[in-house]
């Protein structure tokens, strides 16, 4: 165990007392700070000083965050404690009801409800009520079509997710299915009333018969499955988003009787590495924890074409070979050439039998393809589908269930 020399404490200790405060609003939105990582961060600051405001704040990022995911929620924790002057007021606005057409709706950046959330704690603000209005008109409200909170739920964006929306929406996504339909194969198997005559059992049949013929004997296509091949992107923009469809994954991976001969997984950010083997662990976090500890380049830049070429080369004639399905989960924003990341899409739908296209871009409304790398990928996918939310990822199940599903990719293709 490590012996900590004791610490001068001044007279006033406001800023260790901050500190403190900080750390517990880290340890409700999710981060494992405990009080020796607390009693690192005041020795540190003590050490750096108070002077820079970038210094103070590195300074608890190095002390407070050892895992990529926690880099957002630490940055919005830290935004609305220390450098916004009137974050009460503005996690006030965010966790209060507002009412439409009086009060201006403001979106959640990433993680921020989470930061509310935390440094609120489940003590919600009273609203006052004017002086005299005790006997105001009472407005009724029939809730009675109201969506319960799981539908509102399985609607909400995963970025916009506080800290119990994201624990219930895994539990959710936990018990989601992605059923498969079987593919008839050339090879045969016996049958009654099949359409083809398997004349090797029905002359061994007559052989026992003294070489007369008496019955034909029939096959039917043996049914088989394809392999489920995910390509995740793991970069800065879509880390929230690519966590929740990695729990959707390992839930895939190991259900038993979903149709999938086997389920393989790839991440990418700045490199491709392979998971599959890590989504073979029961326990998710365990899983996952594995799989973020491979994956180096988590929350980084991202290198869609060269990342493409590197599974095109090295994995699809392994993984690819049976007729695939191919997830692909990636907002598309890519700064490579254009036309090598096209060149590379089409090997890829060529390779497989369904390219399925999951953007967290389609949330919006007013979504055009107007980023270089979304115009050079959409036309090499088969069904082009939004991938934010829990619904998205029911309506997935369906639209592998229909071949003829394209999506958004027609009205998209159209505006190209």
């Amino acid at each position: 165990m490590p012996e900590y020399v004791p610490i001068a404490i001044p007279d006033n200790p406001r800023l260790a007392q901050n500190i403190i405060h900080f750390a517990r609003a880290l340890r409700r939105a999710g981060l494992p700070v405990g009080p020796g990582r607390v009693i690192d961060a005041i020795r540190a600051v003590a050490a750096a000083g108070f002077t820079d405001r970038m210094d103070f704040y590195w300074t608890l990022h190095a002390c407070f965050v050892n895992r990529p995911e926690h880099r957002v929620v630490f940055a919005q924790v830290f935004r609305l404690y220390w450098r916004d002057p009137r974050y009460l007021e503005h996690m006030m606005s965010m966790m209060l009801p507002a009412v439409r057409g009086v009060q201006e709706e403001k979106v959640a950046q990433s993680a921020e409800k989470r930061a509310a959330q935390a440094l609120l704690g489940d003590q919600m603000p009273e609203i006052p009520q004017p002086e005299g209005e005790e006997e105001a008109t009472k407005i009724e409200v029939d809730s009675s079509f109201t969506l319960s909170a799981e539908e509102k739920l399985k609607t909400l964006d995963f970025e916009q997710m506080s800290t119990d929306e994201i624990a219930e929406a895994k539990r959710m996504i936990a018990r989601l299915t992605l059923p498969v339909k079987p593919i008839p194969s050339r090879r045969g198997m016996a049958a009654h009333g099949g359409r083809r005559i398997d004349w090797r059992r029905t002359l061994r049949g007559s052989m026992r018969q003294g070489g007369e013929l008496r019955e034909l004997a029939h096959l039917k296509p043996r049914p088989r499955w394809p392999n489920l091949v995910v390509l995740c992107d793991i970069s800065g923009s879509m880390s929230q988003y690519s966590r929740m469809v990695l729990h959707f994954l390992h839930a895939v991976a190991n259900e038993k009787g979903a149709g999938w001969a086997k389920v393989h997984a790839f991440t990418f950010g700045t490199r491709l590495t392979n998971i599959t083997r890590h989504l073979a662990t029961r326990d998710v976090d365990a899983a996952l924890k594995s799989a973020g500890a491979e994956a180096q380049d988590w929350q980084g830049g991202t290198r869609i074409g060269q990342c493409l070429h590197d599974f095109n080369r090295d994995w699809s004639r392994r993984v690819m070979g049976q007729g695939a399905v191919v997830l692909l989960i990636t907002d598309g924003l890519d700064r490579d050439d254009a036309g090598a990341l096209a060149k590379e899409m089409e090997r890829l739908h060529l390779s497989a039998r369904r390219l399925i296209w999951l953007n967290p871009l389609l949330r919006w409304d007013g979504f055009a393809p107007k980023a270089a790398g979304i115009r050079a990928m959409l036309p090499h996918v088969d069904s082009f589908r939004a991938g934010h939310s829990i619904r998205t990822l029911e309506e997935l199940a369906e639209a592998i269930s229909r071949p003829d599903d394209a999506g958004e990719k027609a009205r998209l293709m159209a505006a190209l």
